[in-house]
């Protein structure tokens, strides 16, 4: 089970919309559906309360009850999804330049936005040999074992940086996976002085990337796009190479993120 779902049920505690919210976390993070006792034991809320509540998700169809008794995400959470991702400017800005970036390379290339100590991913355009890989539109990732992430990190404040490591349980996904806030933070400087960052096989044993950020000019958030692929394909020899390529069309997406979404007079 996705260890995030516990976490959601510590952080929100009080308030009836909180606490829907954290039943929603819990089945939507959760790696298989869950049955009311494995809901109950995650949520902390009484037996009859919990029932309650659920019984209102499943009415509103923000979660389904399927035969043996299971609760899963519900069709009206895709349409909510749907229609926010379609509406999403940013991504829409940057669309055109991560279909440019793939055809140049051949390769997938991400559009991800930093929430917390995650990276979300807003688009993925799917190279044309198609690998089989974790990231999915919607999906989270942790920030300090992924390009795009610690491409946003580098643009943040010397102290948010810092309060935002700290806080960090770091899980070594790989042999190549940062498991210390010394060796991650030593990286993140050398990303903020060459503008670039890689994934070299931390998150995914095989996938290798190269990243450049993106941020607002009010710095009121960070992301970045990142071109990935096979190991046995993108050589870190060739990855350098990309890494001029990623950072022009970072810089198209925030040209067009400044002309479209900056202030209106």
């Amino acid at each position: 089970m996705d260890s995030n779902g516990g976490g959601a049920a510590q952080a929100r505690e009080t308030g009836t919309l909180g606490k829907l919210m954290v039943l929603l976390d819990l089945v939507t993070h959760a790696d298989a559906p869950l049955r009311f006792t494995d809901v109950l034991a995650l949520a902390g809320q009484p037996r009859g309360t919990l029932h309650r509540q659920l019984s209102h998700l499943v009415e509103e169809g923000l979660l389904e009850l399927d035969g043996d008794g299971r609760y899963a995400p519900g069709l009206r959470l895709l349409d909510f999804a749907a229609r926010s991702w379609a509406r999403n400017e940013f991504r829409m800005i940057a669309e055109p330049h991560l279909a440019d970036l793939q055809r140049a390379t051949g390769e997938t290339v991400h559009l991800g936005v930093l929430r917390g100590q995650s990276i979300i991913y807003l688009d993925k355009v799917e190279g044309r040999q198609p690998v089989r890989m974790y990231s999915q539109i919607g999906n989270a990732s942790p920030c300090y074992c992924t390009g795009v992430g610690k491409a946003a990190l580098s643009r943040l404040s010397a102290e948010s940086l810092v309060d935002l490591v700290a806080g960090l349980s770091f899980t070594s996904f790989t042999a190549s996976t940062h498991v210390s806030a010394e060796t991650l933070l030593a990286e993140i400087r050398e990303i903020a002085d060459q503008g670039y960052a890689f994934d070299r096989e931390e998150h995914e044993a095989g996938i290798r990337c190269v990243a450049a950020p993106v941020w607002s000019e009010d710095r009121t958030f960070m992301g970045g796009i990142s071109i990935t692929g096979p190991a046995y394909r993108l050589s870190m020899e060739l990855l350098h190479q990309w890494a001029v390529p990623v950072q022009l069309a970072a810089a198209r997406i925030m040209e067009g993120m400044r002309v479209r979404l900056g202030p209106r007079r």
